[in-house]
């Protein structure tokens, strides 16, 4: 019996939380792959239910899977 090699990838996520007390989670490194949920941990997990779809699919469809990209967070100040 073959055994199913699994393997372990690391994604960056950025999580906001709107005006309506929502949070809005997204994958930099995985173009399209976003969600989001009532709550921060609902969220979390959303996003790891849609990485492993959105990985899964490159893997199935023969393309890459994108290496995890560093990601800065800053405030800029501005006036206008």
């Amino acid at each position: 019996m073959k055994r199913k090699i699994v393997k372990i990838y690391e994604f960056p996520v950025i999580v906001e939380k709107d005006d309506k007390s929502f949070y809005f989670g997204y994958v930099p490194s995985l173009q399209g792959c976003y969600t989001q949920g009532k709550t921060l941990s609902e969220t979390l997990e959303n996003l790891r239910e849609a990485i492993v779809l959105h990985v899964e699919d490159r893997i199935a469809t023969g393309e890459i899977v994108p290496k995890r990209k560093p990601v800065s967070l800053a405030s800029l100040e501005v006036a206008v």
